[in-house]
């Protein structure tokens, strides 16, 4: 294995991983630790370039750096991606190569499941570092975290359906799902529940045929989901989605979903802002899994009473951001970063 250290001016430590013998390249991107170790998930996918999966790394650490300070947790950010087919390129030596460049960095960086990966992957990373969470068993294990995550943007939604409509109800609303993964199926199911109308996508056709028949879902192409008319638009897939090209087409009255850095660059969120769309920002959303993913780094007993204490206050945070927007007369992201960047000054003393 070699570790070779990249200078990135925006991170505090960037390194590429690669193994010959197993096929592996890839990047631990550790963005700041100003309020401790940073934790971040591993992600696993054919990237085009090695380029292409550096970019998601830096963009990705610097989103976690955001949404765990938002959480309130006392951790930093962090992210690792693998370049390859998870489907067919991932091997347990490989993930255990991985495994021996985050043991290098002695605490500094701590992973868990992402895109790509399972509970039995990090089990696999387990045997090779003791940084790494998520796992399915242990005296700490916090599992797969995708559960925790849907109910937190299930949270997300109700809070900014109050804002934008009056109301938290979603009966009779129609929300517009992009993507079935795990996360966006269970919050699905959920939205299901509470009686949404559901429109959703997905790059497997089966699982749109599974949602259209346990929750009478209609089914939107892939590339037409950003464009379907409805009260709330979910994204739950791949960032970067709500850009100068499909900001334009957008015909919902708010987005509020799980995917990671959705804003391709902050003057989307103000885009979206003029269109009146309201925007719940994506890392204060989605914070679930990390704060499910947290009571393992931090060692918490009581896994369930702190996971629903953090996300009662997700969704508090969340409804300040939209009330103190809306005073202001901004988009709620510039809000959620000012949060974010004060409670970084104010990091603990070392």
């Amino acid at each position: 294995m070699q570790i070779t250290h990249i200078p990135t001016p925006s991170h505090e430590e960037v390194l590429r991983v690669t193994d010959t013998a197993t096929g592996l390249v890839g990047f631990i991107a550790i963005h700041s630790t100003a309020l401790g170790p940073a934790a971040g998930g591993l992600r696993m996918k054919p990237y085009a370039s090695e380029e292409a999966a550096l970019t998601d790394a830096l963009r990705l650490s610097h989103g976690m750096t955001f949404k765990n300070a938002a959480a309130g947790l006392p951790l930093g950010g962090g992210k690792a991606v693998i370049l390859g087919d998870p489907a067919r390129d991932k091997t347990e030596t490989m993930l255990a190569a991985f495994a021996g460049a985050i043991a290098a960095l002695k605490g500094r960086y701590w992973t868990a499941e992402d895109m790509g990966m399972s509970p039995e992957d990090m089990a696999v990373i387990a045997r090779g570092t003791e940084f790494v969470a998520g796992l399915a068993d242990g005296p700490f294990a916090s599992g797969d975290p995708s559960p925790i995550t849907a109910r937190g943007i299930f949270n997300a939604i109700r809070c900014t359906a109050r804002h934008r409509f009056g109301s938290s109800s979603l009966s009779g609303r129609k929300v517009a799902v992009q993507g079935l993964g795990h996360v966006g199926w269970d919050l699905a199911a959920q939205l299901h529940a509470a009686g949404a109308a559901l429109i959703v996508a997905d790059i497997d056709p089966a699982r749109c045929d599974a949602a259209a028949s346990r929750f009478g879902a209609a089914i939107a192409p892939v590339d037409r989901i950003l464009g379907v008319e409805a009260d709330i638009l979910a994204p739950c897939a791949i960032g970067g989605i709500l850009n100068a090209d499909t900001i334009p087409a957008l015909k919902v009255a708010a987005v509020a979903g799980g995917a990671n850095n959705q804003l391709a660059t902050p003057a989307d969120g103000d885009a979206l802002h003029r269109r009146g769309i309201l925007y719940a920002p994506d890392y204060v959303a989605n914070a679930g899994g990390i704060v499910n993913v947290a009571t393992e780094i931090l060692r918490i007993r009581d896994r369930a009473g702190f996971v629903k204490e953090k996300l009662a206050e997700a969704e508090a945070s969340l409804d300040a951001i939209l009330t103190r927007a809306a005073l202001r007369g901004v988009s709620p992201h510039k809000l959620a970063d000012e949060i974010v960047l004060t409670r970084m000054q104010r990091r603990p003393a070392a």
